[in-house]
């Protein structure tokens, strides 16, 4: 069965209709439905193809678990078996083709990391940490061949000639071994190790290094050249097709098992520790590969070393260009198909890739049970090995499509306990085929005991309602089932949940200075006051308030200008929902020794507001911002937070001018006045002689602080004939002038 865009209204519409009563606000939906995010999950016999839709994959089935945790190694037999390399018990075993395994050969050293093909159906074996190559012969009897002064024996490759070829490290050197124990420096890299070997079709040798990640190409004479210099620390493999195309997989860092441990002095006793790695993947990046000539320099190379790998193309004429890169997985090996494609093992998620195309997209064909997939293998017989580490398994890929798989997604955070809603899915069904979904929830990011049990299966592609119970955390898998090389494709699944309501919280609130507002920024004609909705009756601005500029804080409304308008106070406010709800607020005010709350202003939806203090008698007050998530929830359902700000004064009433005396002695006028407010202190007095500019007189007690203040104003030459006048402001600037009358001669 087919599901048509046309029936997408109704999974909206039954997401909203089923008991839950989801509200439009609140519901949020989780959706898979790239390759990115199908990645995230697990898959057995199941495919991730390039379009982001899960099929039916090539049935990958374990064939051999062994008791070594990583497998370095991996060549075909005759039989159709093949050989691993083991760490860290240094053994080379032989599983057959019905998943029997048994130990071929047994070294000394702790590491087998290099395996060849010899003369007469045996083994070259390369070994570390004490760098040693062994000849094994097809019944498992094994002699020393060569043991170079280098402490790794990295990689193998036997010649046309039927020298072999020795990569080690730590210096670098590539030896060429004619017969036992005759062997000689064949090329030095410069570089820490030599780590991969491979012929080209013209039967040079290609080596692939680590620190610098380089690929080098050895003439017959011994000379090299570098055809590339990565850029990533080291190449791990390097692998040529028919039509002399060289692949080169590179790494930018290797987990802690790619280093061999040290055999432990014969004094100690117990097993040698066994290092291990865990990441956690969360996407895979393809990009296009650009062509290049040679190497990068700025910003290019910069890019290239922040993937954790890459994947390099190196064309017979030397051109070269990146063929996929990938900032989670590191390539391990890379196989060269007959079609064209390629094949990738990569860790730290113990994945398959095949990449195809031009340009080459990447299809995740397999996913083993372990963190890395360290080598890639065709069988006598056609079939697809791989070896993994951190465990150590032997996996078997057929070439035939599975018919049944699974999928597992990664966990769901609903950042709270959540209510699930429907669970959907889109894809195709044909006939014989059939899509089942489940679901578990709990409330440990990891998923244990203590999580549901699975429920469903949920078959309705247009969508059911999730069983799991309420939890913080959700997880789905897909079972697909095929039918005669039909397989089910699902391309998205849906699944609607509502967190658990949380009140909001109003984190601060601040009180300006009385009288300060903000014009609205790109207002035309007379300004506008943001947050205020009345008129006002004083239009004075302050010159130096004209020109501020005041940032407003994260969820504010922008502010423009700050300016000065007579008895308006201005409120801003911080609130946050953690359900990223929508916000109305209430603003609540008191006045000191006030023990309840009055109604200022209801359904706001911006946090900031500007009060007429006009409307209320002058004292100390304080307000109250409630902040409720009503308009994003249900009735009954919502939550309100809410906080009291500081004190503040409202004072809009100006200070008196009381004169006391006015003197006259020795050519000198002296008036002695007092200035008094109710509600705020007295902040400033000035003086003007003839409507001459202003000039500050301060208080007896030399400093302005109280509502009473005491004032002698000393004008020499006397003032008779003169214009003195006295200007008072208090605290919230309201002002005051008088004219003492003796002072102009009028008594």
């Amino acid at each position: 069965m087919t599901i048509r865009p046309a029936r997408c209204l109704g999974i909206v519409l039954l997401a909203f209709c089923l008991p839950l009563t989801l509200s439009a606000a609140g519901a949020r939906f989780w959706h898979v439905a790239t390759q990115a995010e199908f990645l995230r999950g697990e898959v057995t016999n199941l495919s991730v193809d390039l379009h982001g839709r899960l099929v039916l994959g090539p049935e990958a089935t374990p064939v051999a678990s062994v008791a070594s945790p990583f497998l370095w190694a991996i060549a075909p037999g005759p039989d159709g078996s093949v050989f691993a390399g083991t760490g860290n018990d240094g053994q080379v075993l032989r599983i057959s083709a019905d998943g029997t395994q048994s130990v071929f050969f047994d070294s000394a050293e702790l590491e087998v990391h290099a395996i060849a093909a010899a003369p007469g159906g045996g083994l070259y074996v390369g070994t570390s940490p004490e760098g040693r190559v062994y000849k094994v012969d097809r019944t498992g009897a094994g002699t020393p061949y060569f043991d170079p002064d280098d402490k790794y024996i990295w990689a193998l490759a036997t010649g046309s000639d039927g020298a072999l070829y020795v990569a080690t490290g730590e210096r670098g050197v590539v030896y060429r071994v004619t017969a036992p124990g005759q062997g000689e420096p064949y090329y030095r890299t410069k570089a820490t190790h030599a780590r991969a070997l491979a012929f080209d079709t013209d039967e040079r040798l290609i080596v692939g290094t680590e620190s610098p990640g380089r690929v080098f190409r050895i003439d017959r004479d011994g000379s090299g050249f570098v055809l590339l210099d990565a850029g990533q620390q080291e190449v791990s493999a390097v692998r040529v097709d028919r039509h002399g195309a060289i692949y080169a997989a590179a790494v930018t860092g290797r987990p802690a098992p790619e280093r061999a441990p040290e055999r432990p002095p014969a004094e100690t006793s117990g097993p040698a520790p066994i290092p291990s790695v865990s990441t956690e993947i969360t996407s895979v990046a393809i990009v296009e590969a650009p062509m290049a000539g040679g190497p990068l320099t700025g910003p290019a190379r910069q890019e290239r070393r922040s993937v954790r790998g890459a994947l390099y193309r190196i064309m017979p004429d030397g051109i070269w260009d990146i063929v996929w890169n990938s900032q989670e997985d590191a390539p391990y090996d890379v196989l060269p198909e007959a079609d064209g494609s390629l094949l990738v093992a990569t860790g730290n998620a113990g994945k398959v890739y095949r990449l195809d195309g031009d340009p080459m997209r990447a299809t995740l064909i397999a996913r083993a049970d372990a963190q890395q997939v360290t080598g890639l293998v065709r069988g006598a017989r056609g079939h697809l090995w791989f070896t993994t580490a951190n465990s150590g398994k032997v996996v078997r890929v057929s070439p035939d499509a599975a018919t049944r798989g699974t999928y597992l997604s990664d966990v769901r955070d609903a950042g709270t306990v959540a209510t699930w809603g429907t669970i959907t899915w889109q894809g195709t069904t044909p006939a014989g085929t059939s899509v089942r979904l489940f679901t578990r929830s709990g409330n440990t990011s990891v998923p244990d005991e203590t999580w549901s049990a699975w429920s469903g299966p949920y078959r309705e592609s247009i969508g059911e309602q999730v069983a799991s119970p309420k939890a913080r955390y959700l997880q789905w898998k897909a079972e697909l089932t095929g039918k005669n090389r039909a397989t089910p494709i699902v391309t998205s699944v849906t699944i609607a949940y509502l967190q658990r309501n949380l009140r909001p919280e109003v984190s601060s609130i601040t009180v300006h200075a009385p009288g300060i507002v903000f014009q609205k920024p790109f207002s035309s004609g007379d300004m506008e006051i943001a947050g205020f909705d009345g008129t006002t009756t004083s239009r004075r601005n302050r010159d130096a308030a004209q020109n501020a500029q005041l940032g407003s804080p994260a969820g504010a409304p922008p502010l423009g200008r700050r300016s000065y308008e007579r008895g308006l106070q201005t409120f801003l406010w911080k609130a946050e929902d953690a359900n990223d709800d929508e916000l109305q607020y209430e603003i609540q005010y008191r006045r000191e020794g006030e023990t309840s709350w009055k109604p200022l202003k209801r359904g706001l939806t911006e946090p900031l507001y500007v009060w007429d203090t006009s409307s209320v008698p002058n004292g100390t007050y304080s307000i109250k911002v409630v902040a409720s998530d009503g308009p994003a929830n249900p009735p009954g359902a919502a939550l309100s937070g809410e906080r009291e700000s500081e004190s503040f004064r409202i004072d809009n009433a100006p200070p008196t001018i009381e004169i006391v005396s006015v003197r006259h002695s020795d050519g000198r006028t002296v008036v002695e006045f007092t200035v008094r407010d109710e509600h705020s202190p007295v902040q400033r007095v000035e003086y003007s002689l003839d409507a001459d500019r202003w000039r500050t007189i301060y208080p007896k007690d030399g400093i302005a602080d109280s509502v009473v203040e005491h004032f002698e104003l000393v004008v020499e030459g006397g003032a008779d004939g003169r214009a003195v006048i006295i200007r008072a402001a208090d605290a919230m600037e309201n002002v005051a002038t008088a004219r003492p009358e003796s002072a102009s001669g009028s008594r």
